[in-house]
């Protein structure tokens, strides 16, 4: 069955307003059935989780369904899926505890292409135990993140290799199987930001070869939370900092204070409607392969409509190369405007595409856009052909 992006916008009640959003990169827009889960679950008896009443079964049901529809949607094991407040916190949780075995020369390597919340993190713990960081470089031109930048990086000191698996910033997609196999054999661990490669494309963290994988329900239609997974034995031998009570079992002993039962609630929802973007039979992660293959050439179909638009403007500048792989991302600038005045010009014509380093500072300074950075336009699986058409009109007319 095809892809029917007028039937899926039919659930967001987001786009009554009429606005054409490129903003899906910092957060998605919301499907009414993920609203109608938190809204649900917050309404519903519950209590902390258990197995005496009612309300603490419901508790327990809510968190036990959350891991396994994640699971579903990255190919991991329940049991390994750790849940916090956003992945920059998460990131921070695991940066600390990672860090208590590093010492003087011991080395992290680190790369320009990420978004802060997998840099800054393993910086400050690198240094708060006498570590050495590592920066691994893209290629400015293009965007690309080669596999030998990391590589050449690597000694029988590294401890670990954090990495994206798709820029938030420019959508490169860096060949990460290859990056972690070398990791691996280098005896390292990977930390794998898959946060802005989640929303578009289906993930198998095993042929990844992710140690360590975090994303954002937020960005994938769902609440504003952040999630880890990996492998529940490498979790066991990590001991992190935690109340004296708390359980001491995997995943709970990773997180801290009692779980936002509503937004687990929401998360199940939105990975259900991902699932369900295609109509198809079989089970939950079989139905999400045909679903996000099928979203993966919708989007593919509008980057390429965008891309081609935007190369026959003459005063609009693009970053990153059109030719590679990537998620759905397109960062430009518009010569004789600033950055934030073609975003203010696009939001009076209803048109969200914002301006920003988006938090990849480093990615940015590394283009030469410094603290700045420019436009960024993301196509999500509500985006339509008309939409994009809508925006290479208005900037056009700037």
């Amino acid at each position: 069955m095809a892809y029917d992006v007028n039937a899926i916008r039919k659930h967001f009640p987001a786009l009554e307003n009429g606005a054409a959003h490129f903003d899906g990169p910092g957060g998605s827009q919301v499907p009414d059935v993920v609203g109608e889960a938190v809204s649900s679950t917050l309404c519903a008896a519950i209590a902390n989780r258990g197995t005496v009443t009612a309300a603490e079964r419901r508790a327990d049901g809510v968190v036990r369904e959350a891991r396994q529809a994640v699971a579903d949607l990255l190919g991991a094991r329940p049991d390994g899926v750790v849940f916090g407040r956003s992945m920059t916190q998460v990131t921070y949780d695991f940066s600390r505890t990672l860090a208590k075995s590093w010492g003087p020369g011991d080395e992290v390597v680190v790369t320009r292409l990420d978004h802060d919340a997998n840099v800054r993190p393993w910086v400050q713990a690198a240094e708060a135990r006498g570590a050495t960081v590592r920066w691994a470089d893209f290629d400015p031109e293009t965007g690309e993140l080669p596999r030998s930048s990391i590589t050449e990086l690597l000694t029988d000191r590294t401890r670990l290799v954090a990495v994206t698996a798709a820029s938030n910033l420019l959508g490169t997609r860096p060949d990460i199987p290859a990056i972690t196999e070398a990791v691996r054999e280098a005896g390292a661990l990977s930390y794998v930001d898959g946060v802005h490669l989640t929303p578009h494309a289906l993930v198998d963290i095993a042929e990844l070869g992710a140690d360590f994988y975090a994303c954002s329900p937020y960005k994938f239609l769902g609440p504003h939370l952040g999630l880890l997974a990996a492998a529940p034995d490498l979790l066991e031998t990590l001991q992190p900092d935690k109340l004296l009570p708390s359980s001491n079992a995997v995943p709970e002993r990773f997180e801290l204070g009692t779980l936002p039962y509503e937004l687990l609630a929401g998360t199940t929802a939105a990975i259900d409607f991902l699932a369900g973007l295609v109509p198809s039979e079989g089970s939950r992660r079989e139905r999400l392969r045909t679903s996000l293959t099928a979203l993966e050439e919708h989007e593919d179909a509008l980057l390429q409509r965008l891309e081609d638009g935007l190369a026959a403007l003459p005063r609009v500048v693009r970053y990153g190369s059109p030719t590679r792989r990537r998620t759905p991302t397109v960062l430009f600038s518009v010569t004789g405007l600033t950055p934030q005045a073609v975003y203010e010009r696009l939001g009076a014509r209803g048109i969200n595409a914002p301006a920003s380093t988006f938090y990849a500072i480093e990615c940015a300074r590394h283009l030469g856009l410094g603290d700045t950075g420019a436009v960024r336009a993301g196509i999500a699986p509500y985006t339509t052909a008309a939409e994009v058409d809508l925006l290479l009109a208005a900037v056009a007319e700037l």
